[in-house]
């Protein structure tokens, strides 16, 4: 029973070096004296490196069949449409459990529903389409 009083004593100290580093985290000062516009800045770079990431995965996971530039056409040929189904999706399995299941199991579905049908059929349809949006993007970029 003689280390009840030794946990104690850590249990205090740790509480008080919690409390010490949240002080100095408190102090600790941003790039604006205004906490407002260091929260826009976080912001904006927390969307900004999403934004960078996404795009890099998108084009990785294109390029493993297509070309880097028939990749980066496809992405940029997404239609307003596409882009805010694919928002909603996400932010619908992001949010919740339920929600990721009910995402995660219409993917599953969709997976195996496009297996299940004549490959040949279903992949000519999938090719059609990345090549009718790979040149809505082709046409969309301005000439360099």
């Amino acid at each position: 029973m003689a280390f009840k009083p030794k946990l104690k004593a850590a249990r205090r100290s740790a509480k008080v070096a919690a409390n010490e580093a949240i002080d100095k985290a408190d102090q600790a000062e941003g790039p604006s004296p205004n906490p407002m516009t260091n929260l826009l800045i976080a912001d904006l770079a927390l969307r900004g490196g999403g934004q960078l990431l996404r795009h890099a995965v998108e084009r990785t996971v294109l390029g493993a069949k297509f070309s880097p530039a028939k990749a980066k056409n496809v992405i940029a040929g997404r239609s307003m449409f596409q882009t805010l189904i694919g928002t909603a999706v996400a932010r619908i399995a992001t949010r919740s459990v339920p929600g990721a299941i009910v995402v995660g199991g219409g993917l599953l579905a969709k997976t195996l529903y496009d297996r299940r049908q004549d490959k040949r059929s279903e992949r000519a349809k999938g090719e059609q389409a990345i090549d009718a949006q790979a040149k809505r993007g082709a046409q969309d970029e301005p000439d360099t």
